[in-house]
Formats: structure tokens, C-alpha cells, sequence
């Protein structure tokens, strides 16, 4: 899994700059957490585009810690990078209160798309993309709310593990303070990824590797010193959150069905 992080820093730059030209826009749009997934995405973007061009919303919820917030200005003054906090709690609460949620995970999806809400009127409003902030490991374990921080126009990290964002996080100089602490989505105090996935990145990564990019079946897997427990319930995740993966898949009636047969590049006709 190791990488020319020079080589990947420098694609992931350029497909960022030449994708939001494609389009027809020139800014870009990203939700900074606090975390490391879109603290990784907004530096990439100020390379691509400009500190200028980039707009960066830190949206916290009234149980989100202080420590992220802190942690994305941090970010946002190391780097230059033009961030607003827009408090998501007045628009939140009256909805939970409507259907009487308490219900965490309930919750935290509303939260997660009340936030993309928010990045995609910021969006209309500079007239910029929304930047992806979801890595290969979310993606692949379906970690992460469908239309909420799922949600994106573009993503430069969705192909990196979550292991090799840190690794890329370190060589662009992005804060040891962001890179070492605990992956959170920070939708509830105390919660954290690794708990709630039941294992750790670096241990789920290794396995991802071997079982998608190199495709190994699940004996050798085993050779390799994983449980076949643990291989069965990665794969059964990754199974069962293919449908996060893919667009709506549309009922073929047509010659020419969208996404099928209708299936021309983003910047056709240019």
C-alpha cells in the first residue's frame, strides 16, 4: 500500500483543477470538520483552485465537541483557508423535535444531511462544486450517510484508505494534531469511528487492500493471518453498501437509458 505521496498529491491536485474546469466552475464548495478526510480534500482544493476560490463551512450541532472546531481553524489558518461557521442547530432541533427523534443514528443522518443541505446552498450561492470528503475505506464499508457527507460533486481522496490519507496528510503538512487523533464524525459526544466499526483502520485497511485491490480469495486471506470471521463481515459490508456506491439504478424502458446506454463524459459537447 505504500505510495509516491509527491506523485499522488500531484494527481489528485490536477484532477481536482481540470474536473471543476469541465464542469464550468471555478469555486469550490467543502464542509471542514475538524477531521482529517476533509482537512486532506480543502488543502488539495487550495492547490487546485486557490485559496480564493475555495469556501470552506465548518457546521457544528450543539453536542459537537469544541475540539473540532478548533481543529478546522486550525487548519484554516495554517493553510489560508476561507472558513465560516454556520451553527446547524436552529434548523436541526425543530425537525428532531417535529418527529420526536432520539434515536442516535436517526439523528446523526439528519445532522450529516442537514450539513450537506447547508454546503449545497453555499454551493448555489458562490456558484462553486461540493468537494468530496469520503475515503476509500468509508466508501467500501458504506461508512457515512447516503445524500449527507456522501454526498459530493467531486472527490480527490475517494480512492486513498484511510491509513494512506494520513500519509498524504503528513507530507502536505497538514497539522500532527489532526492526523493523530481519533477518526470521529463527531455526531454524538464520545462517539467514535474505530468503536463504532468494531475495529481499527489500520487493521481493516490491510484486509481491504488484499481482498479488493489484489483481489485475494478468502483462503489466502486466511494464509495471511486474518479471521475468517472478520474477512466474512468486511466483505458482507462492503457487499450490502454497494447500492451507497451507485447511482439511483433507473428502470430501462428506452434505447437510450441514463446511466446505461446514455453514458457520455462530464464535459461532452464542450
Amino acid at each position: 500500500m505504500n505510495l509516491n505521496y509527491k506523485m499522488v498529491a500531484d494527481v489528485l491536485v490536477n484532477f481536482i483543477k481540470e474536473e471543476t474546469e469541465k464542469t464550468g466552475f471555478a469555486n469550490l464548495v467543502v464542509g471542514l470538520s475538524g477531521g482529517i478526510d476533509s482537512a486532506l480534500s480543502a488543502v488539495l482544493a487550495t492547490k487546485a483552485v486557490g485559496r480564493d476560490k475555495l469556501f470552506a463551512f465548518a457546521l457544528p450541532y450543539k453536542t459537537s465537541s469544541k475540539e473540532s472546531l478548533d481543529d478546522a481553524k486550525l487548519l484554516a489558518d495554517k493553510f489560508g483557508i476561507n472558513l465560516q461557521v454556520i451553527e446547524i442547530t436552529p434548523y436541526v432541533d425543530p425537525f428532531l423535535e417535529t418527529l420526536n427523534l432520539d434515536n442516535k443514528l436517526r439523528m446523526g443522518n439528519v445532522m450529516a444531511r442537514m450539513r450537506m443541505v447547508t454546503l449545497f446552498d453555499m454551493s448555489s450561492k458562490y456558484r462553486a462544486l461540493v468537494l468530496g470528503t469520503s475515503n476509500k475505506t468509508e466508501l467500501l464499508l458504506g461508512y457515512g450517510t447516503w445524500y449527507g457527507d456522501l454526498a459530493s460533486a467531486i472527490n480527490p481522496i475517494g480512492d486513498l484508505y484511510k491509513t494512506q490519507v494520513w500519509e498524504l496528510s503528513k507530507y502536505l503538512g497538514i497539522p500532527e494534531k489532526l492526523i493523530n487523533k481519533k477518526p470521529t464524525a463527531d455526531l454524538w459526544l464520545g462517539q467514535t469511528d474505530e468503536d463504532e466499526l468494531g475495529f481499527s483502520y489500520t487493521e481493516v485497511d490491510r484486509l481491504l487492500y488484499h481482498m479488493i485491490d489484489e483481489r485475494l480469495s478468502k483462503s489466502e486471506l486466511i494464509n495471511l493471518g486474518f479471521s475468517e470471521q472478520f474477512i466474512m463481515n468486511v466483505a458482507e459490508r462492503v457487499r450490502k453498501n454497494q447500492f451507497k456506491r451507485q447511482l439511483p439504478i433507473i428502470a430501462k424502458i428506452s434505447n437510450r437509458t441514463i446511466d446505461r446506454d446514455f453514458r457520455y463524459s462530464r464535459d461532452w459537447g464542450y
